[in-house]
């Protein structure tokens, strides 16, 4: 195993906290074993991903970020989920694929790394629809290197450019220091979107970018980095205008409210000004709780 992948002594993430994972847990609350939350086809995610059949989304526990505004905090903050092994991790994947899912989608993964790796292994010769890496863009590059004969689509999210915003929201100062050098490094690996005939992806990266109340001069900053840094037509841009607060969002309260029509006009319109006008925009009715999955160990019924 690569020693990246070690988690005796856990660098999976950039916190790099070096702990024994079978003896005591790092900053995103896990341990050696795996947990999932649910494994269903989801019907919300970009045309391009859910298309008309569903994404297979396998939502794990734990998270490397500590967003104040989680919409999924009951499993990426508090934990919850069922403990899988290996095998039956591969289970639940081949399930999904059975169910019609256009691709298999994994939801906050990189805490996991070695067991999904070892899981994707074991059916590597029966899976046959792509694999979505679906995680928060704060990623060692280092790590994406490793994932190259694992994952066919990328979809990161780019939260923050401004550190007092990361560390204020997200508990991490550093965070677009890593997420640039990571999405890069997504973008050089699967070269431009590919589709197939019914308009799924088939392999790329799409970057989510949610626009934050009062932040909108931070997530211009975002959309100048992406025009003047990766090349035109290299990846699908996802604006987000679904940001609602939650969890502990009232602790803050620059953002204890939705974002105006005005602030994500604002942004939408540098976006098409720049030409990142491949991917997707959002009405602000998504700017609701019912665009959360609930968390019931959905799909998780394994040997």
């Amino acid at each position: 195993m690569n020693s990246l992948l070690d988690t005796s002594c856990c660098q999976l993430c950039p916190r790099t906290c070096k702990v024994n994972r079978q003896l005591a847990t790092g900053f995103c609350g896990c341990t050696n074993e795996v947990k999932v939350a649910r494994a269903a086809l989801h019907m919300w995610e970009e045309p391009c991903i859910s298309g008309k059949k569903g994404s297979g989304t396998v939502f794990f526990s734990g998270c490397t970020l500590k967003c104040c505004f989680c919409q999924n905090f009951q499993i990426n903050c508090e934990n919850f989920g069922k403990i899988l092994s290996a095998s039956q991790l591969s289970e639940v994947f081949l399930k999904l694929q059975e169910e019609g899912a256009h691709n298999l989608n994994l939801v906050t993964p990189t805490q996991y790394l070695p067991f999904i790796i070892e899981a994707l292994d074991k059916i590597k010769s029966v899976l046959s629809i792509p694999v979505i890496y679906n995680c928060g863009g704060y990623e060692r590059p280092e790590i994406i290197s490793l994932l190259k004969d694992y994952v066919d689509i990328y979809m990161p999210d780019l939260k923050y450019y401004d550190t007092s915003l990361s560390f204020s929201y997200s508990k991490a100062k550093d965070y677009f220091s890593f997420a640039s050098k990571a999405i890069l490094k997504m973008v050089q690996q699967t070269g431009a979107p590919v589709f197939n005939e019914d308009g799924i992806l088939q392999k790329g990266v799409l970057i989510r970018h949610l626009v934050l109340p009062g932040c909108k001069e931070d997530s211009v900053k975002l959309l100048e980095w992406l025009s003047e840094t990766l090349p035109k037509g290299s990846f699908l841009l996802s604006l987000l205008s679904q940001y609602t607060p939650v969890y502990k969002a009232h602790e803050y309260p620059k953002i204890n409210r939705r974002i105006t029509t005005y602030e994500y006009n604002k942004v939408l319109d540098k976006a098409i000004a720049l030409g990142l006008d491949q991917g997707f925009m959002q009405e602000r009715s998504s700017a609701s709780s019912l665009y959360t999955p609930s968390f019931h160990l959905e799909g998780l019924d394994t040997k």
